[in-house]
């Protein structure tokens, strides 16, 4: 049975009259890399400052390891934060800098040498250990204030998007790198960011916020192929997001028709994709379905087909070609085309196309 290292007990905070989080409640487990997702201004953040002892929750509780710990001041929380600034100290040496945090918990001289050693070592800086931080790159300064944070042994790492500041290429590679000393350090990360690929690829499970509330907790699969509404759809990589009216529905699927409300026409044939009981007979709804879960063919290739339309655009991608398809009454849908073992030659703006799409992966949704 996991073990629950923060319970978040209907939290709620105000601003004066700006409420930022609406009773949010959720646990996170012990040992896990754990990443709140969502745009600018969702809460986020705040969240994690409620965690850090930053501020306090209008109302709700905040456990951990069944500890409340609301009352408890930012020094006095077995939990450290990296923030997106690193906040070095620039006349200190790079191994005073991983001592400091240490030295202010009355740990001894010894012990937090041996401690500051071990960390470089994790963050493979031990051979920069005399440098002082403007002699450091951006990425070597992020790897020391995230030793610094890990030496004193918390309970729990808050991380503050403290990838944000470094170039692509860097950020790719401290992704895999933070993940991997999370995984050796066996402590409880909390991750905030809104770099949906950051989230994908280094969580163990991700909680997707809007405006202060929680849409969706689940594994990066879970989020990304079962979303539990057309925000979590549209915000986690790329989807397209088509009117539907459910004509008919059984135990496990649905039938359902491409439907323009505005001119109340239809679209496409009946639809055969799977139901998930969220959603009644007859009404509305969202069909998403990812890029890549769609085919397209030469209109002249005889076979049954969901859709026709025509190229409107071509946009090379290197690994993929994107394309975007007119299908009528205004609507667009985005496909994506590995460039690997091509067994057909591009298509060109203004070709007209069959579409097919994996039903399977195709899920309705309401939108909230």
């Amino acid at each position: 049975m996991k073990t629950t290292a923060i319970s978040i007990q209907a939290v709620t905070k105000r601003f004066e009259q700006f409420q930022a989080l609406n009773e949010i409640s959720l646990d996170i487990y012990e040992g896990e890399f754990f990443t709140l997702l969502g745009p600018s201004g969702c809460g986020k953040t705040t969240l994690l400052r409620l965690l850090g002892g930053f501020e306090q929750a209008s109302s709700g509780k905040i456990k951990l390891f069944e500890q409340e710990i609301e009352s408890l001041p930012a020094n006095k929380r077995p939990i450290n934060t990296v923030f997106q600034h690193y906040a070095l100290f620039p006349h200190m040496t790079i191994h005073e800098n991983v001592q400091f945090g240490m030295k202010m918990l009355g740990i001894d001289k010894q012990e937090r040498e041996a401690r500051a050693d071990e960390m470089l070592a994790l963050v493979q800086l031990e051979k920069f250990a005399h440098r002082k931080p403007h002699q450091l790159s951006g990425g070597q300064q992020q790897r020391v204030a995230l030793a610094r944070a890990l030496a004193p042994k918390p309970k729990l790492l808050l991380l503050d998007e403290p990838l944000s500041a470094l170039d692509l290429k860097l950020r790719q590679s401290m992704r895999l790198e933070l993940k991997n000393i999370q995984k050796q350090t066996g402590i409880t990360f909390v991750f905030v960011t809104h770099d949906q690929e950051e989230a994908l690829t280094m969580s163990d499970r991700i909680a997707v916020m809007s405006a202060g509330n929680l849409q969706q907790i689940g594994t990066p699969t879970e989020i990304y192929e079962e979303p539990a509404n057309k925000f979590v759809a549209d915000f986690i990589g790329e989807t397209n997001l088509l009117p539907v009216k459910i004509g008919s529905k059984s135990a496990d699927s649905a039938s359902i028709r491409l439907f323009d409300e505005v001119t109340e026409t239809v679209m496409s044939e009946p639809i055969e994709v799977p139901y998930n009981h969220r959603i009644f007979l007859g009404e509305n709804a969202n069909l998403s379905i990812r890029p890549e879960r769609i085919q397209l063919f030469p209109v002249e290739d005889a076979g049954k087909y969901h859709l026709s339309g025509s190229v409107k655009e071509t946009i090379y991608l290197g690994t993929d070609t994107q394309y975007i398809v007119d299908i009528g009454n205004n609507f667009e849908l985005l496909t994506r085309t590995q460039n690997t073992f091509r067994q057909q030659k591009p298509f060109r703006v203004g070709d007209k196309v069959n579409i097919q799409f994996d039903v399977t992966a195709a899920r309705l949704l309401r939108g909230f």
